[in-house]
């Protein structure tokens, strides 16, 4: 189960799963050229304040679940991981550089998507049934967290 995070004046839950390729489809992600990829990815979450929950190569592409805030802004994430990786691949794998000319590692195309412990049938139903039951919770009925107790309960909203 995913865990509630409180910022100033929102609680929020965000999960999202990203994809991307090395530039042509080349398997270059496997021995330390994988390692390496992953420490580095893994480090730049650590300096923008995203949390890696899991990651994961087939050498010629990368899976990420990652966790931010919503002041986080997707393509700008993507631009720091894929940007910085590439460079400090290139300066430790020099090699890198002779297969994909042109000094770009990965493909400019990503994959993203949210990622919820709900499905999107349950958001559904939840959302269709929001004037039906009133004081009673129906979204524990299909599974969904209770955002209106959580908000009540710690009182900070």
């Amino acid at each position: 189960m995913s865990e509630i995070h409180y910022g100033r004046g929102y609680v929020y839950s965000i999960q999202y799963h990203l994809v991307w390729c090395v530039k042509y489809r080349h398997d270059v992600l496997y021995g330390q050229v994988d390692i390496d990829v992953k420490q580095f990815l893994k480090q730049i979450a650590d300096d923008n304040n995203i949390k890696i929950m899991e990651i994961e190569s087939d050498k010629n592409h990368i899976h990420l679940l990652i966790e931010c805030t919503p002041q986080h802004y997707i393509p700008s994430i993507v631009k720091a991981f894929k940007g910085v990786s590439a460079r400090l691949l290139f300066k430790k794998h020099p090699e890198l550089k002779q297969l994909l000319w042109g000094e770009h590692l990965w493909n400019p195309c990503y994959f993203v998507a949210t990622v919820s412990e709900n499905t999107e049938e349950q958001i559904r139903k939840y959302i269709q049934n929001q004037k039906k039951k009133r004081g009673e919770s129906v979204c524990y009925n299909i599974g969904l967290i209770n955002l209106e107790s959580i908000l009540i309960k710690n009182k900070k909203y």
